[in-house]
């Protein structure tokens, strides 16, 4: 059986993927460096090959069909891959390393370490993007995620980096201000934030059970780190990591006033394609990070601990955060 793809031009559905991509024969002809006539006619060109309209002509604009729409997500996403696997195979160590991650790991135990990663690695730059939501790594021109989760995902290779573990943090003011606490059950009657099914999870390994009606916080929020600065100032008690908030507990100026840590099941992780496991880049960062988190104290510490028997409460259930 012949290849069907030999009897039609490349370089005409890269022009197509283009012009639909962008929804302009006008745009995709400066985008590609071709006139807007020669983008017409190599789409023409295309259309008379298939025996069948990829665009509608409208007076001011152009819009894919049914099979426009269709031939469009396959050429997008073939494109895709060949500009990221060329783009692999001729790069040095060098250009920039675009990491996706979630606020709180990004921004609290990421950030302040990418320093040293930037003096060992003075050819490659890095660009950072602190978000709750999950990226696609090869159609958003990602080389890595630091991502909450189980750490399986299709087509990626994962690593585990940090255990997920939540605490109550609470400034020394606000301590000082409700009379201090002495027992787990004190804060039932304290202002909190955060989620109140993390909260009964943080309770139960407390050994404080039967207070579902009491569980109601002031303040909710998608992210560990908003409901973290409500606490320092001196807002309330919030649910954090104590890996992700080290420094300012070390500083004083957050304070664990319990010595109990819940662990969840899953947690955050060092994931990418597993076709690109030996990109130069993405495998400087990965021995680097693993590293990093083989160091951490704080981590090795709470790894070993035993998750949760109910993991369908973890915090990285809500938003990865």
């Amino acid at each position: 059986m012949s290849d069907i793809l030999a009897r039609l031009p490349l370089s005409a559905i890269r022009v197509f993927e283009a012009a639909a991509r962008l929804k302009s024969f006008t745009r995709a002809a400066g985008e590609l460096g071709m006139t807007q006539a020669a983008v017409s006619w190599q789409v023409k060109a295309l259309e008379q090959r298939l025996d069948q309209p990829l665009f509608n002509r409208l007076p001011r604009e152009v819009t894919l069909t049914p099979a426009g729409e269709r031939l469009s997500r396959a050429a997008t996403e073939a494109l895709s891959l060949l500009r990221s696997t060329i783009s692999d195979l001729v790069e040095t160590e060098e250009g920039v390393l675009s990491i996706t991650t979630v606020q709180s790991l990004g921004g609290q135990w990421l950030a302040p370490r990418l320093g040293e990663f930037q003096i060992a690695h003075p050819r490659i730059a890095v660009r950072l993007e602190a978000s709750s939501r999950v990226a696609d790594l090869a159609r958003e021109g990602l080389d890595v995620a630091l991502r909450g989760g189980q750490g399986r995902w299709a087509g990626m290779t994962a690593h585990f980096l940090v255990p997920a573990v939540q605490t109550p943090l609470v400034s020394p003011r606000f301590l000082e201000r409700i009379g201090g606490l002495s027992r787990p059950e004190d804060l039932l009657d304290a202002p909190r934030v955060g989620v109140a099914r993390e909260w009964e999870e943080w309770f139960h390994a407390a050994g404080v059970t039967g207070i579902s009606d009491r569980l109601a916080p002031r303040l909710t929020s998608d992210a560990q780190t908003l409901e973290v600065a409500s606490a320092l100032a001196d807002q309330g008690a919030a649910l954090g990591s104590p890996i992700f908030f080290a420094r300012e507990l070390a500083e004083g100026r957050l304070v664990m006033p319990f010595d109990v840590v819940a662990r969840y099941a899953g947690g955050y992780w060092l994931a990418y394609p597993s076709e690109r496991a030996r990109v130069r880049k993405i495998a400087a960062f990965r021995d680097w990070v693993l590293a990093q988190a083989a160091a951490d104290p704080l981590i090795a510490r709470y790894a070993a601990m035993a998750p949760l028997e109910t993991a369908s409460a973890s915090p990285l259930a809500r938003t990865s955060e």
